[in-house]
């Protein structure tokens, strides 16, 4: 079953309001400011799209926000965003939780400024690549979105941090989607 615009807005608003797992913001505050940094930092709609939508499978997942365990979340929304939205928009998703493993064995340090939460949650997602998964990661279309994305992702943990409202960004996601339609009718 796809989702369509209104089950994406619903879902943030009414199931986002919850705590982010262990972080100090809710799962729809993560997601604006995870979307904020994409926006501020001149990312593509579809770009700032991933940012807003990177975590939905949380809010997908049976009983809520699984983030105590292994959920898989990031492959969970895909199948009900297909029919929606383009895959520039569905791979930094689909990637995001590698993006963090092959960060945490490329870049010395990269580990130690995760938050706790997400220190935990990359023991449940495998840990850290070796190098050779790394190189594997890196040379996938979309690598390279999925990481920038991964860094909006550590930076959006603050609580009280102003951002637009979901409008803003559900008008990104609304002319997406009407643009992938367009695509598809004239093909």
């Amino acid at each position: 079953m796809a989702l369509n615009l209104e089950d994406i807005g619903h879902l943030l608003t009414a199931r986002g309001v919850h705590q982010y797992g262990r972080e100090a913001v809710s799962q729809l505050e993560h997601a604006l400011q995870c979307a904020r940094w994409a926006e501020k930092s001149g990312e593509t709609a579809a770009t700032v799209v991933a940012a807003l939508l990177h975590d939905l499978g949380h809010l997908l997942a049976p009983g809520g926000d699984a983030t105590e365990r292994d959920d898989l979340h990031q492959y969970l929304a895909i199948p009900f965003l297909r029919g929606l939205l383009p895959d520039a928009v569905l791979e930094p998703i689909r990637l995001h939780v590698d993006a963090k493993r092959y960060l945490c064995t490329m870049e010395p340090g990269y580990w130690e400024t995760l938050s706790p939460a997400s220190q935990h949650s990359l023991a449940l997602q495998g840990g850290p690549f070796t190098p050779k998964e790394a190189m594997q990661f890196a040379a996938q279309p979309f690598a390279q979105e999925a990481i920038r994305l991964r860094r909006y992702d550590d930076h959006a943990k603050v609580p009280g941090l102003a951002t637009p409202p979901l409008a803003h960004y559900m008008a990104l996601v609304v002319d997406l989607a009407r643009e992938r339609e367009g695509l598809l009718a004239a093909h």
